[in-house]
């Protein structure tokens, strides 16, 4: 029997061509012309894959309950994927996570060479702040670079990957592991969120109990796959959390306690929404919640 989409994956497959193809052309040969061919293709390989676009559908989404344009969005959508693309390499070296799978394929490091992955990872993280920098109202520039540099930086996501790799076969910490899943993970899908928030013109904060819960309930989610599901679903290596002393809400709570917490962050996101109360895309920002907490890869 199909499976009914939810109004969320609707959306996401509704926007992820026109994200998809505006990916591919920043990555054109033309546009890219004074890069190194053998450095375009590594950079294409990590962010033309099949990933989800999540992020970039979060950021149009925001954008279209505030009635703004998704071409308005797009850069930031863009933006969003191309830091997500450059933390998965690097999060993915041997000095880091240390996998040899993505997405069901080699990652960067393996499929070229370790320096290779470095390079390829710094550039598409600059390739984001351009792609932001290339739009004409400055003001609008000027806030999306100050959001997603914070987001993406000491205090967001690279931190969140400090405090990860400091965690590391240390006794689990409830507290402390939500803290360095709201940096490491959080951060990035809270930014997708004001970035759409900030194309259209509407004022970022008022996502930020909804984006908070969104951020925490993805890496719940994430830490209860790995901890289920094999290496054939995940399309990266399963049990790796695990095996490595990896602080994880499983590792705290325990697989049926972290279901609780998803469950309540779910609810946590829907009250958050209702205060937002956005008068348009509630069904798909509802919903997403619900997708959040189901998804199995």
């Amino acid at each position: 029997m199909p499976t009914t989409k939810s109004d969320f994956r609707l959306f996401l497959d509704s926007v992820r061509s026109g994200v998809d193809h505006a990916l591919e052309h920043a990555l054109s040969p033309t546009v890219l012309v004074a890069v190194p061919a053998n450095l375009q293709e590594p950079m294409a390989y990590a962010l033309l894959g099949n990933g989800k676009r999540v992020r970039p559908a979060l950021c149009l989404l925001a954008a279209d309950a505030h009635g703004g344009d998704a071409n308005a969005a797009m850069p930031a959508a863009l933006a969003c994927e191309m830091i997500h693309a450059y933390s998965l390499i690097h999060d993915d070296l041997p000095c880091m996570d240390d996998d040899n799978l993505r997405r069901g394929r080699p990652t960067v490091h393996v499929k070229y060479t370790e320096a290779t992955a470095v390079l390829a990872g710094d550039a598409l993280q600059t390739l984001a702040f351009q792609t932001l920098a290339s739009q004409d109202n400055a003001n609008l520039v000027a806030a999306q670079v100050q959001t997603l540099a914070t987001a993406a930086g000491a205090a967001g996501m690279v931190g969140g990957q400090q405090l990860d790799m400091d965690a590391e076969g240390k006794a689990p910490d409830l507290e402390a592991i939500l803290q360095l899943h709201g940096a490491k993970t959080g951060a990035l899908l809270r930014a997708s969120l004001y970035l759409g928030a900030i194309a259209a013109g509407a004022d970022p904060l008022i996502w930020r109990g909804y984006a908070e819960s969104v951020g925490r309930l993805f890496q719940i989610t994430d830490d209860i796959i790995d901890a289920t599901s094999t290496t054939a679903e995940l399309g990266k290596t399963a049990g790796k959390d695990s095996s490595a002393g990896k602080a994880t809400v499983v590792a705290a709570l325990g697989l049926e306690g972290a279901r609780a917490l998803a469950a309540s962050e779910v609810q946590a996101a829907l009250a958050a929404l209702d205060e937002i109360g956005p008068s348009r895309r509630y069904d798909e920002l509802a919903d997403l919640p619900r997708f959040l907490g189901t998804r199995s890869t």
